[in-house]
């Protein structure tokens, strides 16, 4: 079976990164959108960027008002800015959902109509060049055919997917991630340990996407714990961003699978981080992964480390179920409960959950595809 690859056009790694991707970008147009929150405005990141544009001469507008769950009205209100200011390419600065509205805004500022027009459908023709800047080492936006936008009316999150969705430039600087805080750095890093993980034992898994794959699990294994617990080792947070980038090449190559399709109805739904929702799915979906994928996990627990000589497959795959629930616990995980979700509210949208899980086709990817009642069961084993 044939199998195409495919990865941003340019990728800008390392310290100093943003400012040799200046050179890049004066090449996309005169003026720019920064699409970011104003988090990032804060902090100083939005600052920093602006300072290589003045540098090289680019123009920009900045649209901060990007939230940690994006909506078709953000990315609406994108367009209009885009088109007012007269822009000629964007810039996501931040995490997933800055880098997919920019994505999103994109795809619209070419192809007309909204965005939720574009859901399930093939996007036409090609959007204005799109920078992504991730400041967390986690979602891989940066790296994907996929935008992620909640349609507020229907109470969907459309897994947007398509090749045009790629951005031009990827500027992975992990000066960036130093202002991530630990919660934020654990949530965004077990979610780019999930996309490894289900990209490596998805069914549309191959042998080029198997290699970020593996390679981000190590990664991941070897710094996560470290860049949570002590922020200013930018040796890890490096280590971490270019994880994260890989785990991004790996999925978006080779699909995500039942964690990812569960994640979105409850970030849609409750207004959990996105990061967030698939690390609190993570250590109730592995055992069910296992089942179809007892070879590919055991593979994965000797490439971090923990598959002893004399292991069976089922032993080593074990092996790796254990390592990742202890890594969860150093991370400080919290539950749905602790995360302030009403246990009867969630009871009650676990079937609209499990059917929107289902239409996003990602539990599809799983080598042991699941029914509606294996995902309703665990959803309910959150609350165990």
């Amino acid at each position: 079976m044939a199998n195409v690859f495919f990865v941003p056009q340019y990728i800008v790694t390392g310290e100093n990164a943003l400012a040799a991707g200046g050179e890049y970008m004066k090449d996309f147009g005169s003026r720019a959108l920064i699409v970011t929150d104003d988090m990032m405005v804060q902090l100083g990141n939005v600052g920093k960027l602006t300072d290589v544009l003045d540098k090289n001469g680019i123009s920009y507008v900045i649209y901060s008002k990007v939230n940690s769950e994006p909506t078709h009205g953000m990315v609406d209100d994108g367009v209009k800015i885009y088109k007012e200011e007269k822009c000629e390419f964007l810039i996501g600065l931040g995490g997933g959902s800055p880098m997919d509205t920019a994505k999103a805004i994109g795809t619209v500022v070419a192809n007309g109509g909204s965005i939720k027009d574009y859901m399930g459908r093939k996007i036409e023709k090609d959007m204005p060049p799109v920078v992504a800047i991730p400041t967390t080492a986690g979602t891989g936006s940066e790296a994907t055919k996929v935008s992620i936008i909640t349609d507020t009316d229907s109470g969907v999150k459309m897994n947007l997917n398509d090749l045009k969705l790629l951005a031009k430039l990827a500027i992975i600087d992990p000066i960036f991630t130093l202002t991530a805080p630990p919660s934020v750095t654990a949530a965004t890093g077990v979610d780019a340990l999930c996309h490894a993980i289900e990209a490596y034992t998805s069914k549309k898994a191959f042998a080029m996407s198997d290699i970020f794959a593996k390679e981000a699990v190590k990664k991941i294994f070897a710094n996560l714990y470290e860049v949570y617990s002590n922020g200013a080792n930018i040796e890890a947070r490096r280590e971490m961003a270019i994880a994260a980038l890989e785990g991004g090449i790996a999925f978006s190559n080779a699909s995500v699978t039942i964690v990812h399709g569960m994640s979105r109805p409850i970030g849609a739904l409750f207004h959990v981080a996105h990061g967030l929702s698939n690390a609190m799915l993570l250590k109730v979906c592995l055992p069910y992964i296992r089942k179809g994928a007892t070879n590919r996990l055991c593979q994965l627990a000797k490439e971090i480390g923990v598959f002893r000589q004399g292991m069976t497959t089922d032993e080593g795959a074990d092996a790796f179920l254990v390592a990742t629930y202890a890594l969860l616990r150093t991370l400080n995980i919290p539950s749905p409960a602790e995360h302030g979700i009403d246990k009867k509210e969630f009871f009650e949208k676990i079937p609209k959950m499990t059917k929107d899980a289902i239409a996003s086709g990602s539990p599809g990817n799983c080598r042991n595809e699941p029914t509606p009642e294996e995902i309703e069961e665990l959803y309910k084993k959150l609350w165990m």
